[in-house]
């Protein structure tokens, strides 16, 4: 059971802590100090279900219906670029707000608006949660698969209350307008790069 529990943790701390959509989103909304908790909470609880759903055996279904996997990625294309915009557009604004003074900017109900399209709009969740670690955790029978949950559960929890509390500690970086500028273009890349790789499938074929 402990070897289960502990590849759980290693496997899906490795996958939750690529750098994505999410964890640029979770990381911004951090540094402002904008619902961290709320968010985090959020994203961690859609990871809990999904890799439970994945232990359970429900990956089968994602792979036996594409359109779900298609929906999925032309809709979060669509999303990812426009939130690609808006911090791109973001970076050219001379009247940037520091890490305090953007404290609660945004509106409750908008980030979680935001938190919950960034992660369900994103077929890379399914995939890594309900089908990679589905896939895994088959070699364990019994106890040991709830283990194995258990454990990548536990990473996820870790890991997105440790970056949104963490990013706290960055914010003298943050009080230079410049550093705001900087993280507004990394989070634009990233969004689109992610938009990128979602139609690139489509797009050859």
């Amino acid at each position: 059971m402990q070897t289960a529990f502990i590849q759980g943790v290693g496997i899906g701390g490795s996958l939750i802590m690529a750098v994505g959509a999410q964890n640029a989103f979770v990381l911004k909304q951090g540094l402002k100090r904008s619902h961290s908790l709320p968010i985090a909470a959020i994203c961690s609880f859609i990871d809990a279900v999904m890799i439970t759903a994945g232990v359970a055996g429900l990956g089968h279904l994602i792979l036996a219906f594409p359109l779900i996997k298609d929906i999925a990625s032309f809709g979060g294309a669509l999303f990812l670029l426009c939130y690609g915009y808006s911090a791109l557009k973001s970076s050219f604004n001379e009247n940037r707000l520091d890490s305090d003074e953007a404290h609660a900017a945004d509106s409750l109900k908008k980030a979680v608006l935001t938190t919950l399209a960034i992660s369900l709009l994103n077929p890379h969740l399914y995939l890594d949660t309900v089908v990679l670690l589905g896939s895994i955790s088959v070699q364990f029978e019994g106890a040991e698969k709830q283990w194995f949950g258990a454990g990548a559960v536990l990473a996820s929890f870790v890991w997105f209350f440790s970056l949104s509390l963490g990013a706290k500690y960055l914010s003298p970086v943050f009080k230079k307008p410049k550093a705001w500028c900087y993280l507004d273009r990394f989070i634009c890349v990233t969004m689109w790069s992610i938009a990128a790789a979602l139609m690139y499938p489509y797009i050859m074929a």
